[in-house]
C-alpha cells in the first residue's frame, strides 16, 4: 500500500489552468503567439507528480507497485481520450472529405499507440501551421508523457535493483533517483540542443528532446525534503516568480524562436519555481491567490478535458462556421460544454471507480501497514503545539478540507495528478512505534461498485443535463448568429461556352470563374476534391523532376518531339512543377516544332541567394540543384526561359529577410544568361487560395473556400513586372486565369484548381496550354 496521498496543490491545480487557457487562447485566436508553451508546463508538472508517486512508493515499501501506478494511469486517463477520439474519428467522416477523415483515423490510432508524436514528427508536420491542421495533433505531448509514465518507474525499479543505496527508504533513493532525473535532464538538453537547429520538426516532436522537461519536474520532487525547510518569505517570492515567468513566457517566446533549445527553458523554469515555492507552507496556498482562486482551481481540474476537446472543437468549427466573433464565441461554447459534460460524466467517475482495483477493494496487508510508516523526516524536527492539536485531529480530517463528523478520509483529486504535500518539517512528530493493525476484512466488488455508484450517479445525470441543455444553447446560437441552415441540392457544374479559337479560352475560362465565385453549392467535380486532395502532386508527370532526392535528367524530364528546333525550359520550385501539365500539352500540341524541359526542387526557389527552408534536405540540396540545372542549359541551350516561383516573402539561410523587389531582383540575377536576352519569361504562382483540408466540406457550401488575393502575392507580382521591364524580359500575370475580379475559387467549370492552398492541380494546369500559347505568342516568343 502506498502513502494516502494529500489533497490537490492549489497553486498546482490554479498553473495547469494558466498553462491550457494560454495553449487554448493561442489555438483559437493565435494569441498569446507564444500559449503553445503551456504544453512545456505541463511537462514539468507531470514529470514532478508522476515521481512524486514513485518516491511515495519507495518509502512505503522499497519498491514500485507497477501494476497499481499504471492502473491509476489507465483509469485517469484512457476513458476520456477513447472518447474524444472516437467522437473526432466520427466526425471527420461526416465533417471532411474521405482523404482527410482517412488522415484523422491514423492519427488516432497513433494516439492510441502512444505515439502520436512520432508520428507527426516523421511527417515533417510543422506544429505552427495552419494549414490542414489535425483536430487530434495535440495528442502529440500526450504521447510523450505518457512514454514517460511507462518507461519512468521502470527505470526507477531497474535503479533500484542495480544500486544498493537506491534500495534504502527516504534520503538513499531520493538522492539516486535525482541523480537519474539530472542525467536525463543532460541528456536530452544536449539532444535538444544540436537537433533544434538541424531539424526543428523533429526536434519539437521528439521524445527525446522532451524528456528532459519531465525530467526536470523529477529533479524537483527528489528535492522535496529540503524544499520544505524553506523560509515563508522565499517560497513566497519563489512562487510569485514562476508565475510571472511563466506568463512572461506567453507572450515572449515565439513560434519562430528556435524551440525547444533554447526557449523552452523560460516556462520550465518559471514552472520549477512555483512547485519549489508551493512545497510546505500553507496547504491552501492562498498567498499565490492569482493561481489558488476557486476558477483557477476548477479549471485546473478539468484541464485534461479541456486539453482534450479544445483542438477537435477548433478545427471542425474552422470548417463548419464563418470567421468571426460569433464563431469564435461558438466554439468556446462548444468547449466548455464538453469539457464539463466529459469532466463529470466520463473522467471522474472511472478514474474513481473500482475497475482495475484490487478485488479485495485494497484493504491493506499487515506488511502495508508497516511499509506505510512515515518516513523519518522527524529526526531533524521537534514537537510543537500545532504538531500536538494536528496529531488530535478526528480520522478523516485532512488540512484545507471541510471536516463532517464520520467522513472517511477520500482519495483526493487525483493521486496521479497531485502530488502528496507533506507537512513542513518542522510539524512532524517523531515517528512512534506503530502497532501493527488487524488487515480490514475484504470488501466484495459489488460493495465498491455500489458505492461509486451512490457517489458518482448524481454527477454522470448532471453531464448528461450539461450536454441536453448545452446543445440547445449551441443550437440557439447559431440560429442567431447565421440564420437557420439552407441545405440545396448539388449544382450543374458550369459549361464553357464553346472555344472557336484559341484566343476565347481565357474568356471562357474567366466565365467559369466568375460563375464559381457566386455558386452556392458544390458541383460534381472531375476530379473530386477528395481525389486531388489524395493525389496532390503524385499526378503531376513531372513529380520525380523536382524531388530532392532524384537528380535532373533531362531526358525523363523533357516532352515533345526528341528532334524540335526549338527548347523551352521551366524552371523554378513547386510552382513551376505546377505548371509543368500545361507546358507539357505545349509541346505535344506544337506540331514537333518545340521541346519542353522541367526541372527545379520543391522549396529551392531560383534565387541568388539561397532561401530558408523548413525541409533540411531542400536547404542541403538547393544550391546544388541550381548548379546543376544551370550546367544542364548550358549544354543544351534553351530558346526560351520560363521561371516560376513562390510569392512568398522570405529568409536566407544566413538571416537576412529579403522583401518582394529583393527577391525578384534575385531571380533575374540568378538565371541571367541562361536563354538569349528578351527570351526569359517570369511566370506568376496563381494567388493563394483557401485551405481545402480546412474549408472543404459536404456540409458547407464553395463559398468557404473563396480566398481574396493576398497583399504579400500583389507586392510580388509588382516587383516581377518592374523587374522584367527592366531588364527587358516579359512577365505573366497568373491572375486573369485563376481568379475572378479578386477572389479566388476553388473550382472552375467542373475542374479543381487548387490540391491545397496553392498549388495548381493537373487537370487545371492542362487547361491553361492554350492560355499560355496566347500569352507566349502576344509577346512573340511562341
Amino acid at each position: 500500500m502506498t502513502a494516502p496521498a494529500a489533497p490537490a496543490r492549489r497553486d498546482l491545480q490554479g498553473l495547469r489552468a494558466f498553462a491550457v487557457v494560454a495553449v487554448v487562447a493561442t489555438h483559437l485566436t493565435g494569441w498569446p503567439r507564444g500559449g503553445f508553451v503551456g504544453v512545456d508546463v505541463f511537462f514539468v508538472l507531470s514529470g514532478f507528480l508522476l515521481t512524486a508517486i514513485v518516491l511515495r512508493d519507495l518509502d512505503a515499501s522499497g519498491t514500485v507497485r507497477l501494476s497499481a501506478f499504471f492502473a491509476r494511469r489507465l483509469r485517469r486517463l484512457l476513458p476520456a481520450a477513447l472518447v474524444v477520439l472516437a467522437a473526432t474519428v466520427g466526425a471527420a467522416f461526416v465533417v471532411f472529405p474521405g482523404t482527410r477523415a482517412e488522415s484523422i483515423v491514423g492519427d488516432a490510432l497513433a494516439a492510441v499507440g502512444l505515439v502520436s508524436n512520432w508520428r507527426f514528427a516523421l511527417e515533417g508536420r510543422d506544429y505552427f501551421s495552419t494549414i490542414a491542421v489535425s483536430p487530434l495533433q495535440h495528442f502529440w505531448s500526450l504521447s510523450i508523457e505518457e512514454q514517460f509514465s511507462l518507461l519512468w518507474p521502470l527505470l526507477v525499479m531497474l535503479l533500484v535493483l542495480v544500486l544498493p543505496v537506491a534500495r534504502r527508504r527516504g534520503t538513499g533513493a531520493r538522492v539516486a533517483v535525482g541523480l537519474l532525473s539530472s542525467a536525463v535532464v543532460l541528456a536530452s538538453a544536449a539532444l535538444a540542443w544540436v537537433q533544434t537547429p538541424l531539424d526543428p520538426s523533429v526536434a519539437y516532436f521528439s521524445t527525446g528532446t522532451r524528456a528532459g522537461e519531465l525530467a526536470t519536474g523529477a529533479v524537483v520532487a527528489t528535492l522535496v525534503p529540503l524544499l520544505l525547510r524553506m523560509p515563508s518569505p522565499l517560497r513566497a517570492l519563489l512562487s510569485w516568480a514562476g508565475v510571472a515567468l511563466v506568463v512572461a513566457s506567453f507572450f515572449v517566446v515565439d513560434p519562430t524562436a528556435p524551440f525547444p533549445a533554447p526557449w523552452a527553458v523560460m516556462p520550465v523554469a518559471g514552472a520549477v519555481l512555483v512547485i519549489a515555492g508551493g512545497t510546505g507552507g500553507d496547504p491552501r496556498h492562498r498567498s499565490l491567490f492569482v493561481v489558488s482562486n476557486p476558477l483557477a482551481v476548477a479549471i485546473g481540474n478539468a484541464s485534461y478535458s479541456l486539453y482534450l476537446w479544445h483542438l477537435p472543437v477548433i478545427v471542425f468549427a474552422g470548417a463548419l462556421l464563418t470567421p468571426g466573433p460569433a464563431a469564435t464565441g461558438i466554439t468556446v461554447l462548444v468547449m466548455v460544454v464538453l469539457t464539463v459534460a466529459t469532466y463529470l460524466g466520463v473522467e471522474q467517475p472511472l478514474h474513481r471507480s473500482p475497475w482495475l482495483v484490487r478485488p479485495n477493494g485494497g484493504a491493506p496487508t499487515a506488511d502495508e501497514v508497516t511499509a506505510a510508516s512515515p518516513p523519518a523526516l522527524a529526526d531533524v524536527a521537534v514537537p510543537t503545539p500545532r504538531a500536538a492539536a494536528l496529531a488530535s485531529r478526528p480520522a478523516g480530517w485532512v488540512p484545507g478540507q471541510r471536516y463532517y463528523p464520520g467522513r472517511r478520509a477520500t482519495e483526493s483529486a487525483s493521486t496521479e495528478a497531485v502530488a502528496p504535500e507533506p507537512a513542513p518539517a518542522a510539524e512532524i512528530t517523531p515517528p512512534q512505534p506503530t502497532p501493527v493493525p488487524t488487515p480490514a476484512p475484504a470488501r466484495r466488488s459489488g460493495d465498491s461498485w455500489a458505492e461509486w455508484r451512490t457517489r458518482f450517479a448524481p454527477r454522470i445525470a448532471l453531464a448528461g443535463a450539461t450536454l441536453a441543455i448545452g446543445a440547445g444553447a449551441i443550437v440557439l446560437a447559431v440560429f442567431v448568429a447565421y440564420g437557420a441552415p439552407v441545405i440545396v441540392a448539388p449544382a450543374a457544374p458550369v459549361a464553357a461556352a464553346p472555344v472557336a479559337d484559341a484566343g476565347a479560352a481565357l474568356a471562357a475560362l474567366q466565365g467559369e470563374l466568375a460563375a464559381a465565385t457566386t455558386a452556392s453549392s458544390w458541383p460534381d467535380l472531375h476530379p473530386s476534391l477528395d481525389e486531388v486532395m489524395r493525389a496532390t502532386s503524385a499526378d503531376d508527370p513531372a513529380h520525380d523532376c523536382f524531388t530532392p532526392d532524384v537528380a535532373p535528367d533531362a531526358g525523363r524530364c523533357t516532352w515533345g518531339n526528341a528532334d524540335a528546333p526549338r527548347h523551352l525550359y521551366l524552371v523554378g520550385d513547386s510552382s513551376a512543377m505546377a505548371y509543368a501539365p500545361a507546358f507539357r500539352a505545349l509541346a505535344d500540341a506544337s506540331g514537333g516544332a518545340w521541346r519542353v524541359t522541367t526541372v527545379g526542387m520543391y522549396g529551392c526557389r531560383f534565387t541568388d541567394a539561397l532561401i530558408e527552408s523548413r525541409d533540411p534536405a531542400v536547404t542541403a540540396g538547393c544550391a546544388g540543384r541550381k548548379s546543376d540545372i544551370a550546367a544542364m542549359v548550358a549544354a543544351d541551350p534553351a530558346d526560351l526561359l520560363v521561371v516560376s516561383n513562390a510569392y512568398t516573402l522570405a529568409r536566407t539561410v544566413d538571416g537576412r529577410d529579403l522583401n518582394a523587389a529583393e527577391l525578384a531582383s534575385g531571380v533575374a540575377n540568378e538565371v541571367s544568361g541562361w536563354a538569349p536576352a528578351g527570351h526569359t519569361v517570369f511566370l506568376a504562382p496563381p494567388p493563394h487560395g483557401a485551405d481545402l483540408g480546412r474549408c472543404y466540406s459536404p456540409l458547407t457550401g464553395p463559398a468557404a473556400c473563396l480566398a481574396a488575393v493576398d497583399d504579400v502575392w500583389t507586392q510580388m507580382q509588382a516587383a516581377t513586372e518592374a523587374q522584367a521591364a527592366a531588364t527587358g524580359e516579359a512577365a505573366i500575370d497568373a491572375l486573369p486565369f485563376s481568379c475572378w475580379q479578386g477572389v479566388c475559387p476553388a473550382f472552375a467549370g467542373d475542374t479543381p484548381v487548387r490540391y491545397d492552398d496553392m498549388h495548381l492541380t493537373p487537370a487545371f494546369a492542362e487547361r491553361l496550354a492554350p492560355i499560355l500559347r496566347d500569352e507566349l505568342s502576344a509577346r512573340g516568343l511562341y
